[in-house]
This record gives C-alpha cells, sequence and structure tokens, in this order.
C-alpha cells in the first residue's frame, strides 16, 4: 500500500476511536443533537475502519508467511507458508481496492428524504397499470426497509392503475437507495387488456426528488399562483364536495404542482409546496452537474421508451439495469419490494466510476 494511502487511513482510524471515545463523555451523550452529529460519523467511518483493521492483520500474516520463507528449511513448512503468502498477496491486492472504494466520499443528499413521482408513458392503459406496481414495488421495499409511505397526488385510472402518483418516502438514509430509480422503466409482457395474448411493451417515468428544507430553497410567495378546486376520482366522479384540491403554478420556473389526496385544503398546499422545492431543489442541483462536467448527471423525463433505464421482460422472468449490464432472472420478486441485488450492483458501479474519475 503507498504510503499516502496509509496515512489517511490510519489518520481516519484515529478519528473514529476518538469519536467513540467522545460519544463515552457525559457532556455529549447528553446533548441529543451533539450526540447524533458524532453518532453518524462513526457510523460513516465504521465499515472502511472494519476493512483497514483485517487489512492490517492479513498485513501481519503475510510478513509472519515472508519470515517462514526465509528463515525456515522443512519442505512441507515452506510449502504450506508460500501458498498462505500466495493467498494473503492476492486478499491484500483485493482489500485495498476495496479500502480506495470506501473512500470514495458519498453524496451528501444520501441522507435525505424523498418524493417519487411516477408517470404512465407509452403503452397506454398497460403503462398505468404498470406504474401501479412500481409504487406497490417502491412501497414493499419500504416496508422492508422501515421507512413511511406517505402519497401525496394521485390520479388513478378506471382499471385500477395510476395516470400518475406521487409519495414521500422517509427514514433511513431515503435518497442513498432511490436515487438508482430516476429514469424509463421499461414493461414487456401481455396485458390484461390484451385479448389476442400479444406481448406489448410500455412505459413508465419515475423521478426521484431528495427532499428540500426552506433552508435549501427558498420560493418567494409572490411567485406563485395557487388555485383551489374539487378532487375528482376516475370516470370524473366526486370524491370531495369542498375545494380542497390545490394547484400551485411557480412563475419563474413555470412549474405546476397539484395535490388533492387530502381532504385539507391547508394539507394539500402544504404537500404542493414540499413537491415544488423538491422540484427546484432537483433543478438546482442538475445545473451544478452540468457546470462541474459535460456528462450530464440527469434522470430521463421523456415517456420514450428507447430511453430507458431498466426492461422488466415477464416472459423471461428478467429484469435487465442497462446502466450498468446486469440481468436478474428473478422478476416476481423485484416486483414484490427485494430490490437489494440491484442497488447492491448500482451503488459498487458509481463508487467505481467515482474513483476511477479521481484518478
Amino acid at each position: 500500500m503507498e504510503a499516502r494511502l496509509r496515512e489517511k487511513l490510519e489518520a481516519l482510524a484515529l478519528e473514529h476511536h476518538n469519536l467513540a471515545a467522545a460519544m463515552a463523555t457525559p457532556e455529549i451523550a447528553m446533548d441529543p443533537a451533539v450526540y447524533r452529529k458524532y453518532a453518524q460519523k462513526y457510523a460513516d467511518l465504521s465499515d472502511l475502519i472494519q476493512s483497514f483493521g483485517l487489512y492490517r492483520s492479513e498485513e501481519v500474516g503475510l510478513h509472519e508467511a515472508e519470515r517462514i520463507l526465509r528463515t525456515d528449511s522443512d519442505a512441507e513448512v515452506l510449502e504450506l507458508a508460500q501458498e498462505e503468502y500466495e493467498r494473503l498477496k492476492e486478499s491484500l491486492r483485493d482489500r485495498e481496492e476495496e479500502l480506495k472504494l470506501l473512500l470514495v466520499p458519498g453524496d451528501p443528499l444520501d441522507e435525505k428524504n424523498t418524493i417519487v413521482e411516477i408517470r404512465a408513458g407509452t403503452g397506454g392503459e398497460e403503462a398505468g397499470l404498470f406504474a401501479a406496481d412500481l409504487f406497490r414495488m417502491y412501497s414493499r421495499f419500504a416496508e422492508v426497509k422501515g421507512w413511511k409511505v406517505e402519497v401525496m397526488n394521485s390520479n388513478p385510472t378506471a382499471l385500477g392503475g395510476f395516470k400518475e402518483v406521487s409519495f414521500q418516502l422517509s427514514g433511513d438514509r431515503v435518497y442513498s437507495l432511490m436515487k438508482w430509480e430516476g429514469g424509463v422503466h421499461r414493461v414487456q409482457r401481455v396485458p390484461d387488456t390484451e385479448a389476442q395474448g400479444r406481448i406489448h411493451t410500455s412505459a413508465v417515468t419515475v423521478a426521484v426528488l431528495p427532499e428540500a428544507e426552506e433552508v435549501d430553497i427558498h420560493i418567494d410567495p409572490n411567485d406563485l399562483i395557487i388555485d383551489v378546486y374539487r378532487s375528482s376520482g376516475p370516470g370524473g366522479q366526486s370524491v370531495n364536495t369542498t375545494d380542497s384540491a390545490v394547484r400551485i403554478t411557480h412563475k419563474p420556473s413555470g412549474m405546476v404542482v397539484t395535490c388533492q389526496d387530502e381532504k385539507s385544503q391547508h394539507k394539500n398546499k402544504a404537500q404542493a409546496l414540499r413537491v415544488l422545492r423538491a422540484r427546484l431543489l432537483d433543478v438546482k442541483i442538475q445545473e451544478e452537474a452540468d457546470a462541474r462536467s459535460e456528462t450530464r448527471r440527469s434522470q430521463v423525463r421523456s415517456g420514450d421508451r428507447s430511453e430507458k433505464i431498466r426492461t422488466y421482460n415477464f416472459p423471461e422472468n428478467r429484469v435487465t439495469d442497462h446502466r450498468i449490464h446486469l440481468s436478474l432472472y428473478k422478476l416476481r420478486e423485484v416486483l414484490e419490494g427485494d430490490l437489494h441485488d440491484l442497488f447492491d450492483a448500482l451503488n459498487v458501479a458509481d463508487r467505481a466510476a467515482r474513483l476511477a474519475s479521481q484518478e
């Protein structure tokens, strides 16, 4: 291991030790806000320090194998020492690469709660049905993770799908996982609406927005046009007899946000402002990314089925993520919320790409 890398790891190991000692003091332990800050930093370093500890342990083993190879004369002992030397040498190479990946700084937005917007794209009613499938998939995943799901706005179809549905996910490091889902999701299957058994291809767009606090995005009330109206369900039947639905238009950006799922106009207005703030933060993030790089790190916004990040193929029981060329033959499990293999692979690929960009 090169000296600069080791020096950095040793410094972080010392910081990790000092954080543990600080959290044990009465001053820190009795201040919830400060303790939480220390505990988060300690947790962020834990995987790295654990891996570094294993590296140092294997390094000691390697040095011992080298000593035996230099000083022992027994043929059987030398053979065993050589095998151990080769094994540890390879393991240390792999662990050094792992340490480099763990040193790549995380996304500062990873801790944020997340607003997800799902919209039916190409495919008509079948796209709406698949939008409902994706909403259910994310809800199941949230249940496994212990996250809270709060529907903010929905526009259901007559057959039980969604033209669009937006919801907030709240919990531990929600954005760190859900950020991979922004883009076009394509489904290939025989729809319930197809009488002749032909496979159809439909597309659904997913936008993933980190929740924005007022300190992140300030909205001038004078920039808003707020309309209220009666919410309605599929087929136009009234589901509310008061003007509780809210439409907010942000004049500078032209963004329009509607919320109607709450019975209270006040709650719908608050929901709409949260969505608007999240969308404006997303635009700000994209502009900053554009300023740093010609390669825009963006989410696909259109419903064009050619701009896809993932395909769900029912006849083959296959889910393919096109960004990392990964196919899993467990479509049913994925739609039941088992997204761990996809998210793990995407996280590894992202860290590797960021590591390469730093070299």
